[in-house]
């Protein structure tokens, strides 16, 4: 907190932390003056009283909202941090309840981790917690998210593939494995592929930053048989491949869970593939905030709880 440790306190009315963390939530004044119960006109104010006691515009307009500047992401997490305190402190006894509680939680997740986790925590959160909203940023660039979350800007990332830090928890939630998928008209379940089809076949890809594949794995198994690979068409998105290989001869190895959620939507069998490549691991990553934090404990548990539904 050393950013605001040493600031004159008895200067700073409490309630303009209080603004500040609900512009840094909806980046939109009128939205955030309806999340703490203000007028328009009074968060607008506030605003200008924010950027005066920090010497900095904060919030800059961008198309119909605002994003924070450098030193509002500063900001965020030790004025996050000190209200979570402040909040505790006022009411150490009071018992958290799912059913009732209002609260934003921000999350970072690979396309995994958003086409698998994702849906099944919303489902979660609409039956068991209908008042904490859920923001899911993409996760392209792991060392910048983890950054983000040691500055309390995100309190989750959800994905395979990600960098440790020591000053992160990392919860193993389950293991995911890889499958091929081709044109259902081309193969079947029961199709048990060579290596040299495999190889000589045409390849989809999906590569992106903050991808769950790795296809280097794959080309490191095949080159140790002295065979390459032709990569016929590369995709940003994972959600295309299924779509691309569909009614072409095109192959594709990707996770086997993502692979089963696009069998009723393209055309498209699930073939094993006829080499061993090894599974890799669905972490959640946070830090030791949840700790004091109730709202994320609870959290963080609901994410095992869905985890759990999928590892069976």
């Amino acid at each position: 907190m050393t950013i605001i440790a040493y600031m004159n306190l008895a200067a700073v009315d409490l309630n303009l932390l209080v603004a500040f963390e609900a512009l840094m939530e909806e980046r939109h004044v009128t939205r955030a003056a309806e999340r703490i119960g203000l007028a328009q006109p009074s968060m607008s104010s506030a605003l200008r009283r924010l950027r005066a006691l920090f010497a900095d515009e904060l919030f800059l307009r961008a198309g119909a909202g605002m994003q924070p500047t450098e030193k509002a992401l500063a900001l965020a997490g030790p004025i996050g941090e000190a209200l979570r305190q402040i909040r505790g402190a006022l009411a150490p006894d009071q018992g958290f309840d799912p059913a009732t509680a209002r609260r934003r939680i921000s999350i970072a997740a690979t396309d995994y981790g958003d086409l698998v986790l994702v849906p099944e925590l919303t489902r979660l959160l609409r039956m068991e917690a209908p008042g904490i909203d859920l923001a899911v940023r993409p996760l392209t660039d792991p060392t910048v998210a983890l950054a983000k979350l040691e500055r309390a800007e995100l309190d989750a990332l959800i994905g395979g593939h990600l960098p440790d830090s020591p000053r992160c928890v990392r919860q193993r939630l389950f293991e995911e494995r890889y499958v091929c998928i081709r044109d259902a008209a081309r193969a079947s379940p029961s199709e048990r592929l060579s290596l040299q089809d495999y190889a000589g076949l045409p390849h989809a890809l999906f590569s992106a930053a903050g991808g769950d594949g790795l296809p280097s794995v794959i080309d490191a198994l095949l080159a140790r048989h002295g065979l390459k690979r032709r990569l016929a068409v590369t995709l940003a998105h994972v959600v295309a491949v299924p779509f691309s290989v569909a009614g072409t001869d095109l192959i594709a190895t990707m996770a086997e869970r993502i692979a089963r959620r696009f069998t009723q939507l393209a055309d498209i069998a699930i073939v094993a593939p006829p080499i061993e490549i090894p599974p890799f691991a669905i972490d959640l990553i946070h830090t030791s905030r949840a700790a004091d934090d109730p709202a994320l404990r609870w959290f963080l548990d609901a994410v095992d709880r869905c985890a759990g539904r999928l590892r069976c």
